[in-house]
């Protein structure tokens, strides 16, 4: 059987070849990501497949699981190194091929299996790789599952597994998966719409659903390519939100949609060009929702809008939002514990329980269901219907860099920082603390529901940073300089991706 791995191999080495490699910062909060093959080699990658087999048999939950891989030039041998590993440890093994993160949540439900293992970096750059994992439909892994994996997988604790793995490979799922999509009425009203995949693998399947519905199909950037030669596809990054506003009005769209790496997140620009942010659509999508489903539940996490809890719409309809850590495996998990219609993240998951979804994340579904709004608002545009919420002045998803070693200390500390000074009964920006919510790192509320978060990043080496206000930018901008003056005293906190 395996040696415990190792956390100090080099690539190009004949150690690196002979011996498992797998650095412990892989293992996140609900997912894996590595570097690779800088944190992970193929052996390692084995030792992982073993690890998952051999937790779900610990579990009692029968070792079946749906396998897929997304669109980089090495996702495919993580794939088969990882299935090697779930083979040696006696587990059933449905490969769906290429596939969308999605698409393999679906395919547990078309198959009846009860694992996931989606091997995908999502949007992160290249080199990345990692894998999405579930055992129970339609979850995906807690961090106490995700701890006891890693507990496995770092100390080679693999009992003798029975004989009788064995491989099946599903050639059909994308047509499945584009035939569940697409069988419903087609939209009334026609639209424009720029379809902007990066080149990731939403491309070789995004455009066409969308086509079936009934929509003039403008696309961007849809051709595979895992160098991602014009931007990466991440619909929260400002360079794929830039190509996106350009296509839109150079072609006169209705709307874009912009999609990311693994096809579970989906960006929105509207007609006049302006990029929505993702928790402002999901108030979009709850306000035309609480018109059909009286008294409906929403979940939003940390770093969305405060406008889930002020919009007079949703209070006439209403409708009840709960606030949760953010995180797609949290907001999945916790949207499904309460029965909410709708779980919304601000990065743009979204996770729609029946009667409109099985509960997942889906970018496809996402797109699809801000079609369907502005299907049943004929005479209005995306852009009329942003304009009729609350205006609030809000910074997109900031980013400091900070190791993963020591990015929950740096929370830790700022989240002390910030109770102290309410506890004495400071300011901060000029205003008394109304609240502090602590599920996620820390949300500073101030009276005037001016509101700033910090938080470690639960899938690479960086902080979080988001400040929304209601009532001016000054303001918003007030909060942020407060926040970031604390985060300058910690020598850890690095660059930012972007600031305000």
């Amino acid at each position: 059987m395996f040696p415990k791995p190792r956390q100090d191999l080099v690539p190009n080495t004949v150690e690196f070849e002979r011996l498992p490699f797998v650095k412990t910062t892989g293992f996140r909060e609900y997912d894996a990501r590595w570097r690779y093959p800088e944190e992970i080699n193929l052996l390692g990658m084995e030792m992982v497949g073993l690890g998952l087999a051999t937790l779900m048999r610990e579990q009692g939950v029968p070792v079946r699981v749906i396998v897929g891989h997304d669109y980089r030039s090495y996702s495919a041998a993580i794939k088969a190194a990882f299935m090697t590993g779930l083979l040696a440890g006696g587990a059933e093994v449905h490969d769906i091929g290429l596939a969308l993160s999605p698409m393999a949540y679906f395919a547990q439900f078309n198959l009846e299996v009860e694992g996931v293992a989606m091997v995908t970096a999502s949007h992160n750059d290249n080199g990345w790789t990692g894998i999405k994992m579930g055992m129970q439909r339609p979850l995906t892994f807690a961090p106490e599952e995700m701890t006891a994996l890693k507990e496995i997988v770092l100390n080679a604790r693999f009992p003798q597994p029975p004989e009788g793995g064995r491989y099946f490979y599903v050639p059909d799922m994308a047509e499945r998966y584009i035939a569940d999509l697409v069988a419903r009425p087609k939209l009334k009203r026609h639209l424009k719409v720029v379809v902007s995949c990066g080149n990731g693998t939403a491309a070789a399947f995004a455009p066409r659903i969308l086509a079936e519905l009934g929509c003039e199909v403008i696309p961007l950037n849809c051709e595979l390519d895992h160098t991602f030669p014009a931007h990466n596809p991440n619909p929260e990054d400002i360079a794929m939100l830039d190509a996106t506003r350009d296509a839109v009005l150079e072609n006169g769209a209705d709307l874009g949609l912009a999609f990311d790496g693994d096809g579970d997140r989906c960006g929105v620009v509207d007609n006049d060009g302006n990029a929505i942010f993702a928790d402002k659509v999901g108030v979009m999508l709850a306000r035309d929702l609480s018109d059909q489903h009286k008294d409906a539940i929403f979940v939003a996490d940390v770093k969305s809008t405060g406008l889930f809890l002020t919009d007079p719409v949703l209070k006439a309809n209403g409708a009840k939002t709960l606030y949760w850590k953010t995180g797609h495996s949290y907001i999945k998990r916790y949207s499904h514990e309460t029965g909410a219609l709708v779980g919304f993240e601000k990065s743009g998951h979204y996770f729609f329980n029946p009667p409109i979804g099985r509960g997942y994340d889906d970018g496809l579904v996402s797109g699809i269901a801000v079609l369907d709004m502005l299907d049943r608002n004929p005479g209005k545009s995306l852009a009329e219907l942003e304009r009729a919420l609350q205006k609030t002045w809000q910074s997109p998803t900031m980013s400091p860099h900070c190791d993963d070693e020591l990015k929950y200390g740096v929370v830790d500390r700022v989240v002390n920082h910030f109770e102290t000074l309410t506890a004495n009964g400071g300011d901060l920006a000029g205003q008394k603390i109304r609240e502090l919510i602590t599920v996620n790192g820390i949300r500073i509320v101030l009276d005037d529901g001016t509101w700033g978060l910090v938080r470690a990043s639960s899938n690479k080496p960086e902080l979080v940073v988001v400040v929304e206000s209601p009532t001016s930018e000054a303001n918003m901008r007030a909060i942020f300089a407060e926040i970031d003056a604390e985060l300058a005293k910690h020598p850890e906190v690095g660059a930012y991706n972007q600031k305000i």
